[in-house]
């Protein structure tokens, strides 16, 4: 490896040339056989192998672009099939660049997949015309590599996650190999960038391998890349940097450009293979500099030279729609039809339309091919997890409401014996949280994946290790980038970071949401995959010494507007509730689980066998905080999360003893989504359910966790909406104690106490002196805190007191 990191790159252009005549020619044929397809795709409806003149009626009405990056993406396929063939290589193909479908689409096609799982789209003319006329038409597939695509993991819509997708698909899968083919565009992004360091986290032992190829192709969609626009010398470092064997191809001359691309494959899988051999016979896990590839070509590589005295190959205008006037345009329509036919279907094709056997010959056979890959369908390789009962790690609850205990300890204890349990299966992802949030059982199972330089003072408590299975970076990019890999390719995962930093992944999550939605109702052949689950702790009501910063619990408005068919989100109230809901959600499929859990030390609520029952139900009555049993409540005091819980069931406390005949109904939620109607979400309720519940006609003071206009968002058509006041977070805060928090966005205990009382028509009057005092209450704890940094000790101690 260090031979290969000290040689000229350049030195490739005098190698000698591995392949031979006729196998040139045949790898050549087979990439017009796949560039043609790919051109056809785009601008084609009929006429698909143009055995008659090309005329306006053929082509499609919706002229697309699409086409800079395809050539490269087919070049390095067919690329990669020799070395599947030569070396009978497990091996799976991430597209990166954008819009980068034709150069996919059309080797899964020659390859014969796409007509098993399509049948109408069969290997003949009358297939291949309705594969044409599908590409990017309404009702049809799109121009990104969509989970309709055979051998697509990564669907590219948004760009910047296609090498940490590779690497998380490699991680515990030690003989597969990912060819990630990365746009320079795309490197551009903040994601990207990042997730070159992901080598540092590869075991040549237990993992597979990344082959990251850089497609240089030069320009964006009417932009120079960076990466193009830098010397030779400054790549090369900047490769040589981030802990890669560079290793360049470039030129444009097909032929010349077949011979290099052979070698460069040629020296990289003999690298990786040869270094994957040495550890594993050591069992010696050392950080490796793996090979990458440097494909520099032109944008649009074999289309037109020129259009209308404008470049386009090689220019950002192979990116466009360079054919805008085909229609009405006889001679843009010769150069159209002059440029499908350079690529010579009659040679590639038989009569009937069907690839030729001399090159149907040139691809893998059955799961080999990279478009039939199991990993690529990774539901159909996915075990349950071995889940250890959740209820030997609940915390013993003798008296409600009376016993302190932070969250989310017990649940590190039981993802210990998860990973115990599940040793090549499971992985934790976090951004160097995981003690933070009182998750360090873990580290008892295994420690942190580690093989960059290690320091004597790391054996202190840096719980680093090579073979670690706690998977942590300071990039939530990356982390869940590693994770949608690894269970895309039928692996389980657990996500957790800081509730106001996961709207880092944002975008992320948006893009998986609509891949699981697709594949889930659109994609029959497509097998479930374990749930997205993440948990989002150090949340915003204890956020005590970070302050406004820190403050922002809006992840989960974000999950309420994707798909109700993948989304869930969960805010369990104590330790136990949490329980229950993580061992649910570790054996769901096709879902992104969002689970809200402090890491703070709260009042526990619930013995376990309450929690499960509770947690089954989704919200509920506590009737221990409830004082309407066989009456009419004449007020319904709702929370939603741990410490809006907490303050509600102290404000249903205070008016329990100072309004002893206040009909008062205590409801819980856990599951968010069954506050709306089963109409809209499956986890919703009835309208009869929400009726019976919180009432028609009463008030219902609402305590959340969130924003208090999502839970407006979700209950509005239920008829007692008009009665519902909801209390939240309204972006007030700073350096706070918890209590002074809570009173400023009117959450606080206090608060709940006033609007019952403005609410209730029999306590508007007779409840004022209790009002009253409450506002006083309120003016003297704000005073307390800010004299003495602390809430006062009957607020910190408080418990529940029947």
């Amino acid at each position: 490896m260090e031979k290969l990191l000290s040689s000229d790159t350049h030195a490739l252009d005098v190698l000698a040339q591995p392949l031979i005549d006729r196998e040139l020619q045949l790898m050549n044929a087979y990439w017009r056989a796949c560039n043609y397809l790919s051109v056809g795709m785009i601008y084609l409806k009929d006429n698909p192998l143009l055995r008659e003149p090309l005329t306006s009626e053929h082509i499609k009405q919706r002229l697309l672009g699409h086409w800079g990056a395809s050539p490269a993406l087919s070049f390095v396929w067919v690329h990669l099939n020799r070395m599947i063939v030569k070396h009978d290589l497990d091996m799976i193909f991430v597209a990166g660049p954008g819009h980068g479908a034709p150069g996919v689409l059309g080797p899964a096609y020659l390859e014969g997949t796409y007509s098993e799982l399509y049948p109408d789209k069969s290997e003949d003319a009358e297939g291949m015309q309705k594969f044409f006329k599908q590409f990017s038409f309404p009702g049809q597939i799109g121009s990104h590599v969509t989970p309709e695509t055979p051998g697509s993991i990564h669907e590219g819509g948004e760009l910047g996650y296609s090498l940490s997708h590779a690497y998380g698909m490699a991680f515990d899968n030690p003989d597969l190999i990912v060819a990630c083919v990365v746009g320079d565009g795309e490197a551009e992004t903040g994601p990207l960038a990042t997730s070159w360091h992901s080598n540092k986290f590869m075991n040549p032992v237990r993992d597979g391998a990344v082959l990251p190829i850089l497609n240089l192709n030069g320009y964006k969609i009417a932009n120079p890349t960076v990466l193009s626009r830098i010397s030779h010398d400054e790549l090369k470092a900047l490769f040589v940097g981030y802990g890669y064997t560079p290793i360049f191809v470039e030129g444009s001359e097909p032929a010349e450009m077949h011979q290099k691309m052979a070698a460069a494959l040629d020296q990289a899988i003999d690298v990786i293979r040869g270094e994957q051999r040495a550890s594993r016979e050591a069992n010696r896990a050392l950080r490796l500099r793996w090979p990458m590839i440097v494909l520099r070509s032109p944008k649009g590589w074999t289309g037109p030279k020129e259009i209308n005295g404008h470049k386009i190959e090689g220019s950002w205008r192979s990116h466009q729609v360079p054919f805008s006037e085909v229609r009405g345009n006889p001679a843009t329509l010769k150069l159209l039809e002059d440029w499908l036919r350079s690529y010579q279907p009659e040679e590639l094709f038989d009569e009937h339309g069907t690839l030729i056997p001399e090159l149907r010959e040139l691809a893998p056979h059955g799961a080999r091919r990279m478009s039939a890959n199991l990993h690529a369908n990774g539901g159909l390789l996915r075990k349950p997890l071995r889940l250890p009962d959740f209820r030997r790690y609940a915390v013993d609850v003798p008296s409600r409401g009376t016993v302190m205990y932070e969250n989310t300890k017990p649940l590190g204890e039981f993802l210990r014996d998860i990973i115990r349990s599940n040793p090549t299966t499971f992985r934790m992802f976090g951004p160097d949280e995981t003690a933070s949030n009182r998750l360090q059982a873990v580290y008892d199972a295994s420690k942190k994946t580690w093989l960059a330089d290690t320091l004597p003072e790391d054996a202190d408590g840096g719980e680093l290790a090579p073979d670690g299975r706690v998977m942590e970076i300071l990039s939530e990019h990356t982390l869940i980038g590693w994770q949608e890999g690894y269970l895309l390719t039928g692996r389980h995962g657990f996500f957790h970071t800081y509730e106001a930093f996961a709207h880092v992944i944002d975008s992320m999550i948006n893009q998986h949401a609509k891949w699981l939605d697709i594949a889930k109702h659109h994609v029959p052949w497509r097998a479930p995959v374990a749930s997205e689950n993440i948990l989002l702790s150090s949340t915003v009501w204890r956020q005590d010494h970070n302050g406004f910063s820190h403050q922002d619990p809006g992840f989960i408005d974000l999950i309420t507007n994707k798909s109700p068919s993948v989304t869930r989100v969960y805010l369990p109230p104590d330790a136990n509730t949490l329980l229950s809901v993580i061992d649910h959600c570790l054996r769901s499929t096709d879902y992104i689980n969002v689970i809200v859990a402090d890491k703070q030390k709260h009042l526990q609520f619930t013995t376990i066998d309450e929690a499960a029952i509770h947690c089954a139900k989704g919200l509920g009555i506590w009737p221990r905080a409830s004082t309407d049993a066989g009456e009419e409540p004449d007020v319904v005091l709702a929370s939603c999360g741990d410490v809006s819980t907490m303050e509600a069931l102290a404000a249903a406390a205070i008016l329990r003893e100072r309004v002893p005949d206040l009909k008062l109904r205590f409801v819980n939620v856990v599951d968010l989504f069954r506050l709306q109607p089963s109409s809209e979400h499956p986890h919703g309720s009835t309208e009869r359910e929400s009726d019976s519940l919180f009432t028609t006609d009463k008030p219902i003071i609402f305590n959340f966790h969130g924003y208090p206009w999502l839970i407006h968002k979700l209950m509005y058509r239920f008829k007692g909406h008009p009665n519902l006041h909801v209390r939240g977070y309204k972006e007030k805060g700073n350096i706070n104690t918890p209590l002074e928090l809570a009173m400023l966005n009117e959450t606080s205990r206090f608060h709940l106490v006033i609007d019952v009382i403005d609410r209730v028509p029999k306590l508007r009057t007779r409840a004022a002196h209790l009002k009253d005092e409450m506002r006083n209450t309120i003016i003297d704890n704000m005073r307390y805190a800010h004299e003495h940094g602390v809430d006062r000790p009957e607020i910190v101690d408080w418990v529940w007191p029947y």
